[in-house]
């Protein structure tokens, strides 16, 4: 299976264009094309469809994008073990991320990471869905849960605490719960799938119902919706760290801390290679957000 012609069948894939993507690899349309059926023929299915205007890819093509992808990337990790390619990653980097921490921890981070890799190029896709990584064509997904996969392989970026919150207003108004057992007496606003919050006592753990009318698939939506004193709300310091430093959300609860096994972990497949790309922008969003993220320094301040 000639490699070249990998190459520029990913690179259909990415612009649905055969000319287009030819360019990329300074081949002709003529000879962009032959390379295509020179494909399809080894394989013996048809990959893509024609038009006078694009090519889509067939069932069959959708299928092996993923494959084809990974030989790839395999193959510039074995380039890259006998050469620079550990120092100078190439390529583009296939990363899929939550929606809210995407936004707001890595996205500014980019600049700088593609200023230290400048042979590097990004694809992101935000979704706060699990996706397949090898079905999708990605090269590292970031997740913000407690894993339980083990086929993959993760990376701790970085920690992620949880913390009850709530307006001023709403506290002012309806009072602020002393102990866990508390909070069964007030409104607040849920996560969806997140209705029992468990906290660490003297004790042991304690798991409480929070009772509330409004449940929201979207971390930074609960966060507003605290802010807006709709009540009492369960939120990631990464995500409402800001809110609490502007006075818009104060802690309650604070002798009480949430027990959770989550963190911001970077998994990628067990069975790839380590590319030299995927290290890169490990390490660099390890030593981005340090042993005690700027959101945690930013409550002590």
């Amino acid at each position: 299976m000639n490699i070249e012609h990998l190459k520029l069948f990913v690179g259909i894939a990415k612009t649905s264009n055969i000319s287009v993507a030819g360019r990329e690899q300074n081949l002709s349309p003529a000879v962009s094309s032959t390379y295509i059926s020179k494909l399809e023929d080894n394989l013996g299915v048809r990959l893509v469809h024609r038009t006078t205007r694009k090519v889509s890819l067939t069932e069959e093509g959708e299928a092996f994008l993923p494959h084809a992808e990974e030989i790839l990337t395999n193959i510039e990790t074995a380039r890259a073990s006998v050469g620079d390619g550990e120092h100078n990653p190439k390529g583009t980097l296939r990363v899929t991320a939550p929606a809210s921490f995407g936004r707001m921890h890595i996205v500014p981070a980019l600049a700088g990471f593609l200023a230290r890799y400048p042979e590097l190029s990004v694809d992101f896709r935000f979704n706060d869905s699990i996706v397949d990584l090898v079905e999708g064509g990605f090269d590292i997904a970031i997740r913000d849960a407690a894993l339980k996969d083990s086929n993959l392989i993760a990376r701790k970026l970085a920690p992620d605490r949880r913390i009850i919150c709530a307006a001023p207003e709403y506290i002012k108004k309806f009072g602020e719960p002393s102990s866990p057992q508390d909070i069964s007496k007030h409104q607040s606003v849920n996560l969806m799938g997140l209705d029992m919050w468990e906290f660490a006592t003297p004790k042991g753990p304690l798991s409480v119902k929070a009772n509330g009318r409004i449940r929201i698939d979207n971390g930074e939506a609960v966060r507003d919706a605290g802010i807006a004193g709709s009540g009492l709300v369960m939120s990631s310091i990464w995500c409402a760290y800001k809110a609490l430093q502007q006075g818009e959300l104060v802690q309650v609860l604070p002798d009480f801390p949430m027990v959770s096994k989550t963190a911001i972990w970077a998994v990628y497949p067990s069975n790839r290679l380590l590319a030299p790309k995927v290290r890169a922008f490990i390490d660099y969003f390890i030593e981005y957000y340090g042993q005690t993220p700027y959101w945690e320094q930013a409550l002590k301040k």
